[in-house]
């Protein structure tokens, strides 16, 4: 009997197949979800001058050092600075100017008096000003130049994920375009003769078709391109029709057919091409894998909608993530405690659909049916999937596990 790949064995045989894509530059615009492939750097100090944090007045810090509600700060007001002005204007010895957040700070002030420090605040904050708290030191309340970081200093490097705060930060730093990785195609393909577009009035025998929704938005989700949803029956020939229609695309995904049943299309199609495996896990254990000659990558999970859940987080999604030269592939892990005992499946390491609550740091099965790979109803409440180690045949209350979340 061939023994079971353990589930880094068939990871390493996926990974170690992967080649980085291609880079491109593009506009911040078109740059949501792709992957730098050279580093951000600044193109100009950030801030780019000495500027305001608080709306007040811009004042030298000798004329108020000391000030109180008992010996206030008497200043004539001789500017106006809004955000955006260019004015730098010059302050005497008893003057200040009037700033908002965000202005360039006069170059003759340091330090700035918050209007709330003072007796008429905004209300009546031209012509003069009664400083009644002084600012704690010179500088006080003023964002200096390069404080956040400096012109050619690198502000994102290779790997990073452009998702909104990254993507603020370039646009802050002053870059317009960027270089990032291609995104994967990816063609996503359902196996077998009794599966039907949902919706239709089912006879017997027939399934709705859930999986090719579930991966495509997976695909989706790992910042790939869904270039083509397909369905073929249980005849070999469908599976390469679908191959010669998936000819721009990097890596196939089907879902079904790879088992060691009488009618696995993929199997008994592709079975001198990719490897046909069988992995330690539950679910998931049967799985294929390959390159063609053409160095498309090819996926064959198995046909329960759990079961290719999990394959795809395990298997495709780092896949696809190092296709795009990500520099962390794989989805964070929490440490939980389980709040509901459950048994295990001997010998396999479980990949449970669960709910977590990161309050009381605790995990449980999403459904009370069990770890069946057909309980497609249930991945709806999954928030997680607990990974329960291949030695652990029961897990109880309070027993700590690796929990692996998906957003």
């Amino acid at each position: 009997m061939t023994p079971l790949l353990t589930v880094e064995e068939h990871r390493a045989r996926v990974l170690v197949a992967v080649s980085v894509l291609p880079a491109e530059t593009v506009p911040l615009s078109d740059a949501p979800g792709r992957t730098l492939a050279e580093p951000v750097l600044a193109a100009h100090d950030l801030p780019g001058f000495d500027n305001s944090s608080m709306d007040g007045f811009a004042v030298r810090f000798a004329d108020v050092e000391g000030a109180d509600a008992e010996h206030p700060a008497s200043l004539r007001v001789v500017a106006d600075l809004p955000a955006g002005t260019a004015d730098d204007p010059d302050l005497a010895p008893g003057e200040a100017a009037r700033i908002m957040t965000g202005a360039a700070v006069p170059a003759a002030a340091d330090a700035i008096v918050p209007f709330e420090d003072t007796a008429g605040g905004l209300a009546d904050s031209l012509g003069t000003v009664e400083v009644l708290r002084a600012p704690a030191a010179a500088g006080a309340f003023i964002r200096r130049r390069g404080g956040d970081t400096r012109a050619g200093v690198a502000v994102l490097s290779p790997g990073e994920r452009l998702g909104p705060f990254a993507l603020a930060a370039a646009a802050a730093a002053g870059v317009a375009e960027v270089v990032v990785r291609r995104r994967p195609r990816v063609a996503v393909v359902s196996t077998g003769s009794e599966l039907v577009d949902p919706g239709t009035a089912l006879g017997r025998g027939q399934t709705p078709d859930s999986n090719a929704t579930l991966l495509a938005e997976m695909v989706a989700a790992a910042d790939a391109e869904v270039v083509l949803v397909d369905r073929v029956g249980d005849d070999p020939a469908g599976v390469d029709a679908v191959l010669s229609r998936a000819d721009d695309a990097d890596v196939i995904v089907f879902t079904g057919g790879v088992s060691a049943g009488a009618y696995e299309p993929v199997r008994l199609a592709l079975s001198d091409r990719i490897a046909f495996d069988k992995v330690a896990m539950q679910p998931g254990k049967p799985q294929a894998f390959g390159v063609l000659d053409d160095g498309r990558l090819v996926f064959g999970l198995p046909g329960n909608p759990v079961s290719v859940a999990v394959s795809f987080e395990v298997f495709v999604r780092p896949a696809l993530l190092a296709l795009q030269g990500r520099a962390v592939v794989d989805r964070r892990i929490a440490r939980l405690a389980a709040s509901e005992s459950w048994t295990t499946p001997p010998g396999r390491r479980q990949y449970l659909p669960a709910v977590i609550d990161l309050v009381a740091g605790t995990v449980r099965p999403a459904t009370a049916g069990g770890s069946g790979s057909h309980l497609a109803a249930s991945l709806a409440r999954a928030e997680a999937f607990a990974i329960i180690p291949a030695e652990v045949s029961t897990v109880s209350v309070d027993d700590p596990l690796d929990v692996m979340l998906i957003p």
